[in-house]
């Protein structure tokens, strides 16, 4: 049994390389260009499982590779890829994921869980009339590209084969379905790990879990699928060998990079897949002239844009969404959470953490500090263990720094509140809500208080 049929299958930058592949010229009785075989297609996404090898009262397709669940990564490269029409099968916890994503995919619910032929049978009583072709995806390999994706169509429709299934050469194919091939390379059927003999165990290639059907024929042939006795579950791979005693066509494509086989169905597995992700965006940020430090230390969403000449310390997390502007200095150990922006030359220092926050160019943060849904300045020096209280415990408030404005050590500012251009505040302060600091003073204490010299104000 391949680890795709191990488990009852049913019903938000760049991730691994999107090649600009164009469709080869094809025959006139097909769609005759990419965009329109793609609106030909609908896509099911297997996504009932409850995955019981992550041991998770989580759906197994809502665990998050870097800030995106799985089943989010899988419909995004089915959309980049031109697919329009989305279905997914769910069944284990089928409300939560619905809520989720309901003004995205459509959904179907595989009453019991048995199999993903089975899933597949009721898929296909929801498709839209106009498509012809099915795209069937399993809900646990987030790695398939949207090149990947359009190949197998091209594919599908180039060679009108009743059924493209996706394959890929491994180091070690434990725990997969192999390829059987006869003596002229044709596909002959797929051979699930518990039942090969012999020489078979030696078969390196293996069965991705994507299939390209005809959707005629899918639908007249799925129920033909038989309960495999042992486990009580319909294998959608057992279609492969139905189509083919009928004559029909079936043809393989290989995987764009070998990291797209990869399924998650273990906590060791998806730990194992977030690194290629946040390795994969490392390199890409390098190679647009991002020094990373220590790319196995840095947690960079694929969301996030860092501009060239910044250096990313050891041990920074760059959460979904954050912009970088040029030559900037992060880390060691900083974390930018989503909704962060930063300008050029900013420096964020160690044990810094920034939320919702906008720091302007030139400006430093660069000690045990917290700025939560802050605008700050250009030119501002934070000091360190300086934070924004942004939280009165029914709402978030937002923190205004104007330009050139000096905090000092121990710096408290609870938001909502205003420190005006040029503006002093002295190490240990606390400037209490809506208590506005002017253009170009100089406050201190607790609570913050106007320091006045030589009997007039600080200008």
């Amino acid at each position: 049994m391949s680890r795709f049929e191990s488990l009852p299958a049913s019903h938000n930058k760049k991730q691994f390389a999107d090649a600009n592949d164009e469709l080869d010229p094809v025959r006139s009785t097909e769609p005759n260009n990419r965009e329109e075989k793609m609106k030909n297609v609908t896509a099911v996404i297997l996504a009932a499982g409850m995955g019981s090898r992550m041991r998770s009262d989580v759906p197994k397709v809502l665990h998050r590779i870097a800030s995106r669940t799985m089943l989010e990564r899988i419909m995004s490269n089915l959309k980049r890829s031109g697919v329009e029409d989305i279905l997914a099968v769910v069944g284990y916890k089928a409300e939560r994921i619905e809520n989720l994503f309901r003004e995205q995919l459509r959904f179907v619910r595989q009453p019991e869980l048995l199999g993903s032929g089975d899933a597949l049978a009721h898929a296909v009583d929801f498709m839209n009339s106009r498509e012809n072709s099915v795209l069937v995806t399993c809900g646990d390999t987030p790695l398939i590209s949207p090149a990947t994706f359009r190949k197998i169509v091209k594919t599908h429709f180039r060679d009108n084969a009743s059924c493209v299934l996706l394959t890929a050469r491994v180091d070690d194919p434990s725990s997969y379905g192999r390829i059987l091939r006869d003596k002229n390379g044709n596909i002959a059927r797929i051979i699930e790990e518990k039942d090969l003999i012999g020489a078979e165990k030696k078969i390196n290639e293996i069965n991705v879990g994507t299939y390209c059907f005809h959707k005629s024929e899918i639908v007249k042939y799925i129920r033909e699928i038989e309960m495999n006795e042992k486990k009580k579950e319909f294998y959608l791979t057992d279609i492969v060998d139905i189509l083919r005693k009928k004559g029909k066509k079936v043809i393989s494509v290989s995987c764009g990079k070998k990291e797209e086989h990869i399924g998650v169905n273990s906590r060791k597995e998806l730990a194992e897949v977030n690194a290629l992700v946040y390795r994969e965006k490392a390199e890409e940020l390098m190679s647009s002239g991002v020094t990373i430090v220590d790319p196995d230390t840095a947690y960079i969403d694929d969301s996030a844009s860092i501009g060239r000449d910044t250096i990313i310390f050891p041990n920074t997390v760059i959460e979904s969404g954050v912009r970088v502007g040029k030559g900037c200095r992060i880390g060691p150990f900083a974390r930018l959470r989503e909704g962060t922006v930063l300008r050029d030359n900013v420096e964020i220092g160690n044990f810094v953490e920034i939320c919702r926050s906008e720091i302007g160019k030139s400006s430093r943060v660069k000690h045990h500090t917290y700025l939560g849904d802050a605008v700050v300045g250009k030119d501002v020096n934070v000091g360190a263990g300086t934070i924004t209280a942004n939280y009165d415990g029914k709402e978030k408030n937002r923190t205004i720094i104007g330009d050139g404005v000096f905090l000092g050590v121990g710096s408290i500012l609870i938001a909502p509140i205003k420190v005006g251009s040029g503006a002093v505040i002295g190490a240990g302060s606390v400037v209490t809500r809506n208590k506005n600091v002017g253009k170009g003073k100089v406050v201190a204490g607790v609570p913050a208080k106007e320091i006045i010299k030589k009997g007039r104000r600080h200008e």
